[in-house]
């Protein structure tokens, strides 16, 4: 049996399964097409080969450490069938569509009383698969589960930090896509760098109120899944919502950025759901629901625009 399993080989799964050679352990990695995978070069991540420490398959795994990597709104389904099994450790961030579940909540229905731990961080896929310096969190309640995925990934290029505020941590992962799409908006219009920073800033008061009312603590938004995601999606060129966004911004409509694109923009599916579970627990999100407005059609860009820049006047 190998020392972990990668569920999902997309660009993300593919770079935590190089990492995991790298940390010295031996992968198999699950592709819902293994063909795809055939020249030993995921498409999505060229330039990386896989090394033969890698076993790639088309049958779900068991193995002491698993790492969920597709996309949440997919998750739920796939785990459901995964065998028994090591801890699951979810690589993917969002809320899930129609029920408004964490990701770990969806785990823990789709496999009741499995240990599961979130892996979250300013991690962008291609990096990661070279080896450059990075840093993330593994959150789980059980710190053996914490100990166990920092042991199995861990380098000294790529530092884990274990957290105990799993909530926390995936309200970060999750509502950072969301505030992404807003910066790369604003920055697309031409509205400038202050408003940028200003909309980001708020963003992440609206990730620490949620994070709070859900039961997480503020100090988790501040850190490597919150605070340090945030800085990497609003201004790094290479992730996908802030492109979405920027070419919202330009007056691009939604559709047609995202036919052409063949990876998914978490950030779309997750805002609304997001803003709707916010709703149940009486936690504001003028930023977030700004844009779930403009993604489900029922704001034009310049009304979410006018909306936020009309809110009333009030003490920070």
């Amino acid at each position: 049996m190998s020392d972990l399993a990668v569920v999902g080989a997309g660009a993300w799964g593919t770079a935590l399964a190089l990492q995991a050679v790298r940390a010295g352990r031996s992968v198999v990695l699950w592709a819902r097409d293994p063909a795809r995978l055939a020249t030993r070069e995921n498409p999505r991540l060229p330039g990386f080969r896989l090394p033969d420490a890698v076993r790639v398959t088309g049958d779900l795994p068991s193995a002491p450490l698993v790492l969920l990597a597709v996309p949440l709104q997919h998750m739920r389904a796939v785990a459901a069938l995964l065998p028994p099994g090591g801890p699951l450790v979810v690589c993917a961030k969002g809320v899930e569509s129609g029920t408004g579940r964490l990701p770990l909540e969806v785990i823990a229905e789709a496999q009741p009383g499995r240990p599961a731990a979130v892996l979250s961080g300013p991690n962008f896929a291609h990096e990661i698969a070279a080896g450059l310096p990075a840093a993330t969190v593994a959150a789980a309640t059980v710190a053996a589960v914490r100990e166990a995925v920092a042991a199995a990934l861990g380098t000294p290029s790529f530092r884990i930090y274990g957290n105990d505020d799993p909530v926390g941590a995936q309200v970060g992962g999750a509502a950072k896509n969301v505030v992404a799409i807003a910066a790369g908006a604003v920055i697309g219009a031409g509205l400038g760098e202050n408003a940028r920073a200003a909309l980001v800033t708020r963003g992440l008061a609206e990730l620490a109120r949620l994070a709070v009312a859900l039961g997480g603590r503020a100090d988790t938004v501040a850190g490597l899944s919150g605070l340090g995601d945030l800085m990497l999606t609003c201004t790094g060129t290479s992730s996908r919502n802030f492109s979405l966004g920027f070419a919202l911004g330009r007056g691009e409509r939604l559709e047609h950025v995202l036919g052409r694109r063949d990876a998914v923009t978490e950030g779309v599916a997750t805002a609304p759901a997001l803003v709707a579970r916010a709703g149940e627990v009486g936690a504001e999100l003028p930023v977030c629901a700004a844009v779930a407005g403009v993604v489900i059609g029922r704001l034009t860009l310049q009304q979410a625009m006018d909306l936020l820049l009309s809110r009333p006047r009030k003490d920070e």
